[in-house]
């Protein structure tokens, strides 16, 4: 399945991402802070409780419709391609 990326300037605080590398998911998690001019944000990663620093250069970001609670019960999360 191709799926577009999302643009940092895309991002809220508050949506929900999985950041793929080379077809293997790095990080998944809530974003806590945007800063559009230095394309970069942060999220609290749901797998491990950290904040973590994304690079969106190096990653696919991709917006999911998923609560945390359906992630940790195993539901599924389906990809939101936001328009260009």
């Amino acid at each position: 399945m191709e799926t577009q990326g999302v643009q940092t300037v895309q991002l809220q605080t508050g949506d929900y991402i999985e950041a793929w590398h080379n077809g293997k998911l790095f990080h998944q998690g809530r974003v806590t802070d945007v800063v559009p001019r230095l394309d970069l944000f942060w999220i609290l990663d749901s797998r491990t409780g950290t904040r973590r620093l994304l690079d969106p250069e190096a990653l696919v970001i991709v917006r999911v419709a998923e609560s945390p609670v359906a992630g940790a019960l195993g539901g599924t999360a389906s990809a939101e391609p936001m328009p260009a």
